[in-house]
């Protein structure tokens, strides 16, 4: 018979009590509320020991450098991480009416897809998850992240790659997205039976460094509206389903992201989407629109930072670089929000194509003391400090970029480039 001496008993409390932490531990919520904690709080060190400014105004009025041009892809591409998959579903059965001149409803209220809580940085694919689901889709958001972001601290999924899983992954529906969008736009698919996602401006409710302004982006999945409340009907994969949200209010938060809008839709929907988009279904005369929209709002408010960054982005979509970067100049004389560069990244590709290498390097510098895994400020950086001549730096950046987005077809290209050249 064993005998308890206060040392054994000690002894097996330790040992209990080890076991429990340790199978705490394993709890996949509690590792994923720790995860996120440990997150925070490295961020917030970071901004005590790196204190955020402003973003920095531009250092080059002009391009100094005449450098041969390099071969740089010049969009990006998303490139999937498993083999493509053929889905089949039960398709719900939606409404397809033919828009006429006839004026929309004065409400419309689409069914709701079952709600989906955002994981860490993963509000983009929970909203597109609820939007998939719209038409029958039984995934996830982890069906959807563990393809295009397996790295949960990845705190950016942009409308290329969320439109690169529905056309590999969801093939048995239709998407496009487009730029550029207005409220009647958004009410007339809406009317049509197509909810709507759109990137927008969000607001932090703490602080995750010193002197944080709490600006970030966000999805939201747009299934209704009413005009009697000037309102729209939506769901918010971090506040929570069935939200309303005014007209007024979202156009403020929509136009930091160029108004882009993503169209999820059946195969059968197509010529409803044609004729409600019209011309701007074609991409090129939508962008045109776009740049013609983002000019007329400069000229209305001068002061208005996002109306100069859509500016500028329009204006690279074209190959217009140096003109763009003069639109970017404007918008950090006036100042844009700490985390834009974790979300846009056009002013990287236009002050790279202008020569402008100094404030090509402030600015990926400046994007990665805010997010130090963003691949594609690593990528730019590497091409910065490829054409300044690093060229193992470069190479550096280039595998660092690629180990922050494994399959980054930009980093693949840009190692091979070095390699070759």
């Amino acid at each position: 018979m064993t005998k308890w001496t206060p040392r054994k008993i000690y002894g097996l409390a330790v040992l209990m009590i080890i076991m429990a932490v340790l199978l705490i531990l394993l709890l996949p919520g509690f590792q994923s509320r720790f995860t996120w904690r440990w997150e925070v709080f490295q961020t917030y060190v970071r901004g005590v020991l790196n204190p955020v400014g402003s973003i920095p105004t531009a250092v080059q009025a002009a391009p100094l450098q005449n450098n041969t041009p390099i071969a740089v892809r010049p969009t990006p591409t998303i490139t999937a991480t498993h083999p493509a998959a053929t889905n089949t579903a039960v398709v719900i059965e939606t409404a397809l009416p033919t828009p006429t001149s006839t004026p929309i409803p004065e409400r419309v209220i689409l069914i709701s897809p079952a709600y989906e809580k955002q994981d860490i940085n993963n509000c983009g694919p929970a909203t597109l998850a609820m939007y998939l689901r719209y038409y029958g889709w039984e995934g996830d958001q982890f069906t959807i992240s563990d393809l295009i972001k397996p790295i949960p601290q990845d705190r950016n999924v942009n409308v290329e790659e969320l439109d690169h899983y529905v056309r590999n992954y969801a093939g048995w529906l239709h998407t496009i997205y487009r730029v550029g969008g207005d409220i009647e736009l958004l009410k007339e698919l809406i009317a049509a039976g197509i909810p709507v996602m759109i990137e927008e401006s969000f607001t932090f409710e703490e602080s995750y460094w010193p002197n944080d302004d709490k600006w970030a982006g966000h999805y939201y999945l747009l299934n209704g509206y009413d005009d009697q409340r000037q309102s729209f009907f939506g769901q918010d994969s971090f506040y929570g389903g069935d939200r309303w949200v005014e007209y007024e209010k979202l156009q403020i938060q929509w136009q930091s992201f160029n108004y882009v809008y993503t169209i999820v839709f059946l195969p059968g929907q197509e010529e409803t989407v044609r004729l409600i988009l019209g011309e701007n279904w074609d991409r090129e005369i939508n962008r045109q629109n776009a740049l013609d929209k983002a000019r007329m709002e400069t000229e209305e408010d001068p002061g208005n930072v996002f109306a100069w960054f859509n500016l500028g982005s329009n204006l690279v979509y074209f190959g217009e670089y140096q003109d763009a970067t003069l639109a970017y100049d404007r918008a950090r004389e006036i100042g844009w929000p700490q985390r834009m560069l974790r979300y846009q990244f056009s002013p990287f590709m236009a002050y790279f194509h202008s020569l402008r290498t100094e404030d090509l390097m402030t600015l990926v510098n400046y994007a990665l003391d805010r997010t130090p895994n963003s691949e594609e400020a690593l990528l730019w950086k590497g091409w910065g400090l490829y054409r300044t001549g690093n060229k193992q730096e470069a190479m550096d950046s280039f595998l660092a970029a690629l180990e922050a987005q494994p399959g980054y077809e930009d980093a693949i290209y840009a190692i091979n480039y070095v390699n070759q050249n």
